[in-house]
């Protein structure tokens, strides 16, 4: 018997339904699923199926969502603690790494397929991803703030640049299995808090890195 949509039953059904969503898009793609296969997953006639979703693309951006939300939940914790600036920085790289070694197929489906929203759902999307940008970028400002970090480094580059950093190794961790996630970890933590250079006291110069600067 269908559910009022405003019920914790609804919400509970709907939530499985997009769960199914996800494992067909994982499995075939957006273009290669059909909202058929999605009723098939759930266990469903295929009309029942737009209690939940009026549309294919409609499933895709809450499959979507469900991806994004997960990580977002995860940033929000880390922001909120009252751990150092280091250990909150290995944190967000660890849970954002650690993200790809889980079976997850609605974060596969984040990354994977959702260049094929609409606009608006585009738009709404985007809203969560700056959301945790912005929540890295206050971790850096803490970083500032406690002078770990020099005082004219841009916050907003750093955070874009983590998650660039983070988004790429994802792709090395889902492709070798035998990839040690926390050495990976360490390593890119490492990497963001020390750099490359030995000398990791060198005078502030826009300029330094052009030849014969």
């Amino acid at each position: 018997m269908p559910q009022a949509k405003n019920s914790p039953r609804y919400e509970q059904q709907r939530l499985q339904a997009t769960q199914a969503a996800a494992i067909v898009f994982a499995e075939k793609g957006f273009h290669g699923a059909s909202t058929a296969d999605i009723a098939s997953q759930l266990g469903i006639k295929q009309g029942s199926l737009y209690y939940y979703f009026k549309s294919k693309d409609e499933a895709l951006f809450e499959v979507c969502m469900l991806g994004m939300s997960d990580y977002l939940r995860r940033m929000e914790a880390i922001a909120s603690s009252q751990q150092s600036f280091e250990a909150r920085l290995f944190a967000s790289i660890s849970a954002h790494l650690g993200r790809y070694r889980e079976k997850n197929e609605a974060l596969k489906v984040y990354n994977d397929e959702r260049l094929y929203l609409s606009d608006e759902h585009r738009v709404e999307l985007k809203a969560l991803g700056s959301r945790y940008r912005q929540l890295l970028q206050g971790i850096f400002d803490q970083g500032v703030s406690e002078g770990v970090l020099r005082p004219e480094i841009d916050t907003h580059f750093a955070a874009l640049a983590v998650i660039g950093l983070c988004n790429s190794w994802g792709s090395h961790i889902v492709r070798e299995p035998e990839l040690d996630i926390f050495d990976t970890v360490q390593k890119c933590t490492d990497l963001v808090l020390h750099g490359l250079s030995q000398s990791h006291q060198q005078e502030s110069n826009p300029n330094r890195y052009l030849s014969g600067s």
